[in-house]
């Protein structure tokens, strides 16, 4: 079943705690505890497997306490996307997904990520789908991108991300090939 098209952000107070939350994850004087949760999380290879840690519960719990109202279904799921995510994610940079997926290290001529597996990316038919290519990439963006606009893509997900994401990705030059 297709979710509502639009353009879904994060409430304010949701987003704040969200971006507390993983900064205090990513500190590097994190507590024992949050380098637990952290290392839990990354482990969850399935929307199913981040929903059912504790560490995950935790988090759910603080940001539905901020919530403006209760999160539907298909927003949970992608608010266990997000958490799952967000925990691969070791730096801020500033740059959006596509920004880093076509970011290239010095000297190279490739993408960090390739443009099929890109297009693979923008065609998933579900959540699950691009939960699992999305954590599967994070290694090849060096585990780096800006985590507010991860929660915006991943709740917004829909054609107009995707359209975003198209425009936003530095596509090869295939015409010289």
């Amino acid at each position: 079943m297709s979710q509502p098209n639009r353009s879904y952000k994060l409430p304010d107070a949701v987003r704040s705690e969200f971006l507390s939350w993983w900064h205090a994850l990513h500190s590097e004087t994190a507590a024992g505890p949050q380098r637990a949760d952290r290392a839990a999380l990354r482990r969850a290879d399935s929307l199913a497997a981040v929903a059912c840690l504790p560490a995950y519960q935790r988090i759910y719990r603080r940001l539905a306490e901020k919530a403006d109202r209760p999160w539907a279904p298909y927003e949970q799921d992608r608010l266990a996307a997000l958490i799952g995510l967000a925990a691969h994610l070791k730096e801020k940079d500033g740059s959006s997904l596509p920004e880093a997926m076509s970011r290239r290290a010095e000297g190279a001529d490739r993408n960090a990520v390739s443009d099929l597996r890109f297009a693979r990316l923008l065609d998933s038919p579900d959540l699950e789908a691009l939960f699992v290519g999305l954590r599967r990439l994070m290694p090849l963006i060096e585990h780096r991108a800006d985590p507010a606009q991860l929660a915006d893509d991943l709740f917004g997900w829909g054609d107009v991300v995707k359209k975003r994401w198209a425009y936003a990705y530095r596509w090869p030059d295939k015409a010289g090939a």
